[in-house]
């Protein structure tokens, strides 16, 4: 693909081609390279995203922004972005990257999109980033549920079950299989008023629990 796709999918048309190039550009493969483009998009990014919060949920508290926020601007959820922008076809990476994948590593995805948020901010300043982001968020904000974001399997049982004032589930270890370094565990999640048993396997108790609680919840739907 060429780069007038991608400046077609950002919204943006560059007037330095030159800092669509860097933002592009991995350390292994020339310099300059994207390290401090990807800087200044991380505090661009940060900014505007706080800034559509501010306006969508008018009524939520700081520690509650301050959530969605980290939510919206982790590495899985650029990598996400990144990923339906097919950015990884666009990256200009040295010989050693492209042969490991680094095209599709997350973390390599996440700091080209930041990137080429700094380099929006540095062609055409503060409001032509501000757009290509709330375009890129727009299908993630309109479906953004502050009440359930963040919340694990096992609280949203507990709360369910609180709502009907019933008692809370019992997780049970029914087994742990395998050598110590690589163990399964097998939990079961009951919840005697309502007849439920849902089990649940992970490589940790924490995780098979929180599969268990999944599975009962599912049931329960």
């Amino acid at each position: 693909m060429t780069q007038s796709a991608l400046v077609r999918y950002l919204g943006h048309d560059f007037t330095n081609n030159a800092l669509l190039i860097q933002a592009l550009t991995h350390r292994s493969h020339s310099v300059p390279n994207n390290e401090r483009l990807e800087f200044l998009g991380d505090g661009v990014l940060n900014c505007v995203i706080a800034h559509l919060l501010y306006r969508r949920f008018p009524k939520l508290p700081e520690g509650e922004l301050s959530r969605l926020r980290a939510h919206l601007v982790r590495e899985a959820t650029l990598c996400e972005i990144a990923l339906g922008l097919s950015l990884g076809e666009y990256m200009r990476l040295g010989e050693g990257e492209m042969k490991s994948g680094g095209w599709r590593r997350p973390s390599m995805l996440a700091d080209t999109l930041e990137a080429l948020l700094g380099a929006v901010f540095l062609d055409a300043g503060f409001p032509a980033a501000e757009a290509v982001v709330e375009r890129l968020y727009s299908p993630l904000l309109e479906n953004l549920d502050p009440k359930s974001l963040g919340k694990d399997p096992k609280t949203f049982l507990q709360e369910y079950l609180q709502g009907r004032k019933l008692a809370l589930p019992e997780y049970v270890l029914l087994a742990t299989e395998g050598e110590a370094h690589c163990q399964v565990f097998r939990v079961e999640c009951r919840i005697p008023a309502l007849k439920v048993h849902a089990q649940g396997a992970g490589n940790s108790r924490r995780a098979a629990e929180q599969q268990a609680a999944q599975a009962a919840y599912e049931l329960l739907k």
